[in-house]
């Protein structure tokens, strides 16, 4: 009778979801890429536990501007540091633990101060220079693990 039971709890044990709680992002798998104003970045979590996940990713770099004016000439504006954000939103655990990821940023605006010689012109971001990103792995709210990519 004990060993039935033993044999019933060992194939229980086999048939529940796996809970690693050990979020990681697949090694080699995460890249990103410039899109212009804004930036992608795609890749891989492992791991994980739990009940939900997300996926954060931020790249400071640097914006090339134009500005207009009201009579609608458009000049060269100062180069404008900033940050971009692209986020997977909260997402539901998969069974197996392990989930693709692709991430768009929206494209970055900046305000005509201090890009635009005049605060009542309008700034048009044309290029973003990024230089790496940074993805955060959030496990269940907490941080779970993090990487740095060159953006290309």
């Amino acid at each position: 009778m004990l060993g039935v039971l033993a044999g019933a709890l060992a194939v229980a044990a086999l048939a529940a979801p796996a809970q690693a709680d050990n979020g990681h992002f697949v090694t080699g798998a995460a890249a990103c890429s410039d899109t212009g104003a804004g930036f992608e970045c795609t890749g891989e979590v492992a791991g994980l536990g739990g009940t939900t996940f997300e996926i954060t990713a931020k790249a400071a770099g640097t914006a090339r501007v134009e500005c207009v004016n009201p009579a609608g000439h458009r000049v060269t504006g100062q180069d404008t540091e900033v940050e971009v954000t692209a986020t997977s939103g909260r997402k539901q655990i998969p069974h197996h633990g392990r989930s693709a990821f692709q991430l768009t940023s929206k494209a970055v605006g900046v305000g005509p101060v201090p890009a635009c010689p005049n605060p009542i012109w309008a700034a048009k971001v044309l290029d973003v220079t990024f230089g790496t990103a940074t993805l955060t792995l959030s496990a269940n709210g907490a941080a779970a693990a993090e990487t740095t990519v060159d953006v290309r």
